[in-house]
């Protein structure tokens, strides 16, 4: 199945151009991972997925002006999310040297000029705050919090991939944030608004 129909069936629409570079992405990763092992989405299906799976939040977010990916990995969501959010100054912390050197080929290959990668831990970058801090499969909700609090300010918003465990996280945090729970196929996207 090609990324425009799952794109459809998930009611996202993309620019033509767009798609194009989601696929070249895919492709791109496709050819690294059979040597350099960056993800475990070891086919282009299931490399659309995680494709799938990055985007979805843009039905629900607020598009910021500038966001900060932690933990970006082979991609997702960061790398994917800059190349929708075309207007969106983008920065990719990754202290893992084989995915740097992959996100900085990808964002050369896809002529990607919004991004910027660090090649380091969130909590070793010194930068302006964020509109919007996102990250996936990284660590508990309270440690990211705890992680990204010099890079954020009081209107930085927060969008965390989760799966089940994202309910107990939140125990004890309940009072401290304005939150949705966003769910989708076997994800919980969770969207904080406002820490309080």
């Amino acid at each position: 199945m090609n990324l425009t129909t799952l794109l459809e069936k998930e009611d996202i629409t993309l620019e033509t151009d767009t798609i194009n570079k989601l696929e070249q992405f895919a492709q791109l990763l496709n050819e690294w991972n059979q040597i350099h092992n960056l993800t475990g989405a070891k086919t282009i299906e299931k490399i659309y997925h995680n494709i799938l799976d990055s985007l979805y939040p843009i039905v629900f977010i607020q598009k910021p002006k500038t966001l900060l990916d932690v933990g970006t990995g082979a991609g997702f969501p960061g790398l994917v999310l800059a190349i929708v959010l075309k207007d969106t100054k983008v920065v990719l912390a990754e202290p893992l040297k084989k995915r740097t050197s992959f996100l900085k080929y990808a964002i050369i290959d896809l002529n990607l000029q919004n991004i910027q990668v660090e090649a380091k831990r969130v909590e070793d970058i010194n930068k302006q705050s964020f509109e919007l801090i996102s990250s996936r499969a990284v660590t508990n909700t309270q440690l990211l919090l705890k992680l990204t609090a010099h890079l954020a300010n009081t209107t930085t918003q927060y969008l965390f991939y989760k799966g089940s465990k994202v309910f107990s996280e939140l125990e004890g945090l309940h009072n401290e944030l304005d939150y949705d729970i966003v769910q989708k196929n076997q994800r919980n996207y969770l969207y904080i608004k406002r820490v309080q």
